[in-house]
């Protein structure tokens, strides 16, 4: 297949970067900074040379948005929401000047659409959306708002001919650097990686894998369309997401952290205490409706297969020569 990854430099769109281009698919990239030839450059909310090479492609998988790792000032909440809205409608309208449009638009949006809650999980069909919750702090409205004008903005792009899917993803857990599972693994390392805030908050997340077979799954099934939550049957609350990572590193022990603690950590870190705090307790219903049989549907066996990728990655990377000591010794680098 050609496929065309808006915003495809990121740490979802290197996971599917990888795989799709592994298995043979001819990818090409958008980004604002284009670094080799299947990059090509766009600015995420105007038209341009870009559009060619959706006009032929087969799928687009639109990923770009400003991440969320950030303070959510207003400032980067608005930048969250423009980058978010202005890339999707843009794309839709590269989709609908297309002579030979694609047949499948995959367009990510995010499970934090759903409401902050502990009593029931958020399917599909019966999931609480978000925004009016008592007792949450007034800018998770915001986040809520953006993932609905994020949605709204491809639902309303008018592209007759080309599917359309929303992808309510969870946290997408890969062993890749600056990833949120590294971000979990150096809290951990630290000896922070206990509950949060009492850690009865539940955590949705993914396996990579099922994530990249989630998506090659949707794009085969001419038969749905509209939102679909990407997230393991098994969210779990946070002091035990974090105990079973803690336990496949081998870390014995994660200090507890009160909320106010949580606050200057994220603070120090530059990001928001939502990411760590909101109850996402998100589960696929309409991926298991369909079929779709993930492979790591609990979290101890992926933390376990994500730590044994991880080490095995840098037990690489330090045994590879360098080009000097590579010259010294006379071997190829």
């Amino acid at each position: 297949m050609k496929v065309v990854l808006p915003g495809g430099t990121g740490q979802v769109g290197t996971v599917l970067d990888r795989a799709l281009t592994a298995a043979g698919h001819e990818v090409t990239v958008l980004t604002r900074h284009p670094a080799h030839a299947r990059q090509v450059g766009w600015d995420g909310a105007t038209l341009g040379r870009w559009a060619e090479v959706v006009d032929g492609s087969d799928v687009v998988i639109n990923l770009a948005g400003r991440s969320v790792s950030c303070r959510y000032t207003a400032g980067n909440l608005r930048a969250m929401m423009d980058s978010r809205v202005d890339s999707a409608r843009v794309v839709g309208e590269a989709i609908a000047a297309a002579a030979r449009p694609p047949r499948v638009w995959l367009q990510m949006s995010t499970a934090t659409v759903y409401a902050h809650r502990f009593d029931a999980a958020n399917d599909e069909a019966t999931g609480l959306i978000g925004g009016s919750e008592a007792g949450v702090p007034d800018y998770w409205a915001y986040s809520v708002d953006i993932a609905r004008n994020w949605e709204r903005a491809q639902a309303e792009a008018p592209t007759p001919a080309t599917r359309k899917v929303a992808l309510r993803s969870a946290m997408v857990m890969s062993p890749d650097r600056g990833g949120v599972l590294d971000v979990l693994l150096g809290l951990a390392r630290w000896g922070l990686g206990g509950p949060v805030a009492g850690g009865a908050q539940f955590v949705s997340w993914i396996h990579d894998e099922d994530f990249v077979r989630a998506v090659e799954f949707l794009i085969g099934r001419d038969d749905i369309a509209g939102p679909v939550n990407l997230a393991s049957p098994g969210p779990l609350p946070q002091r035990d997401f974090m105990r079973m990572l803690r336990a496949a590193w081998g870390v014995p022990v994660g200090l507890p952290a009160t909320r106010w603690m949580a606050e200057a950590g994220a603070f120090a870190l530059r990001t928001d205490t939502e990411l760590l705090l909101k109850s996402r307790r998100v589960i696929p219903g309409l991926l298991r409706e369909a079929g779709f049989a993930f492979t790591y549907d609990a979290w101890q066996p992926a933390a376990a297969d994500l730590v044994r990728r991880i080490r095995s990655s840098r037990a690489g990377h330090r045994g590879r020569v360098g080009p000097v000591e590579g010259a010294a010794s006379g071997r190829r680098t």
